[in-house]
């Protein structure tokens, strides 16, 4: 057997490596949170007002979740598309040289910045400044998280799309040039659509780092689990609720199974997010020729 031979089959067992942990954790997902339901019904479960997992009897509603969640991921989409997108485009059709050389590394260091150090600094600095600032009676709601979550998600977004922009031909910038297009109208009616497939994969793998964040919303969201009626109340999302709930749910019992039904649900939604953006990029390769 050559080098080659092992070479092969080393990156082979790496590659199916990651499949094998994807089937353990949605394995492990489903066996301790499929169970829950044997207490309380599928639809009482998603869409049940009330979270109140130790009380007697307990309630396992988690609208309150979800709902805090789509808040929180909403404020974010606000925030990081415009944000990833304008620094993309400022980055491959406006930036000379320097710029480039300066912003494109600044946005990558923004996204190796752990989540904590985001809600430590949402927490202290953030919350405080929005409570004076609008007169509310606490800063930590669902307007923080969905600031500090979209500046999270910025780095996301911007690299994805400055990939997709830098994709499009030069022959479709210099075809409208030739026809007497000037650079805005050139950006917006062709490099845009042209790039729009790679910006829509963006944006959904930005929506998925939302989605997914943890630590940042557990520490600037309030906490309550409750239905939202506004941006500016406290709320507590799905991650947020299994992080502070799991470490005090005894193992096997129902709201053990309940924390993992959520997780399994995130889950679930975080695999649509992914195959989509998959789906959506892979579209985009072919369209352009880049891949099969």
């Amino acid at each position: 057997m050559g080098k080659s031979d092992i070479h092969k089959k080393i990156f082979a067992v790496l590659a199916f490596s990651s499949l094998v942990f994807l089937i353990g954790i949605t394995i492990v997902l489903f066996k301790e949170g499929l169970p829950i339901f044997r207490i309380v019904k599928p639809l009482n479960f998603l869409f049940g007002k009330y979270w109140y997992p130790t009380y007697d009897p307990p309630d396992f509603g988690i609208l309150p979740l979800i709902l805090g969640s789509l808040w929180v991921t909403a404020g974010a989409l606000l925030v990081c598309v415009p944000l990833g997108i304008g620094s993309a485009l400022y980055l491959n059709e406006l930036a000379g040289p320097k710029q480039r050389a300066f912003l494109k590394p600044a946005i990558e260091i923004l996204a190796s910045i752990p989540s904590i150090v985001f809600g430590f600094f949402g927490m202290v600095v953030v919350a405080p400044f929005l409570q004076k600032l609008l007169n509310i009676p606490v800063g930590l709601t669902a307007f923080t998280g969905s600031l500090i979550l979209g500046v999270m998600a910025t780095p996301t977004v911007c690299s994805i799309a400055e990939d997709a922009l830098s994709f499009v031909p030069k022959s479709f910038r210099e075809a409208s040039f030739a026809v007497g297009a000037n650079r805005w109208q050139t950006l917006v009616k062709v490099t845009l659509p042209a790039a729009g497939s790679g910006i829509s994969t963006a944006v959904i793998l930005g929506m998925s780092r939302a989605v997914g964040e943890t630590m940042t919303v557990l520490m600037v969201c309030g906490g309550a689990a409750v239905i939202p009626k506004s941006f500016f109340e406290p709320v507590r999302p799905m991650t947020a609720t299994i992080a502070a709930e799991m470490g005090e749910a005894v193992t096997g019992s129902p709201h053990f199974q309940a924390l993992f039904a959520i997780g399994m649900i995130l889950f679930l939604v975080t695999l649509v997010f992914n195959i989509a953006a998959e789906i959506i990029s892979r579209r985009f390769r072919l369209k352009l020729g880049l891949g099969r």
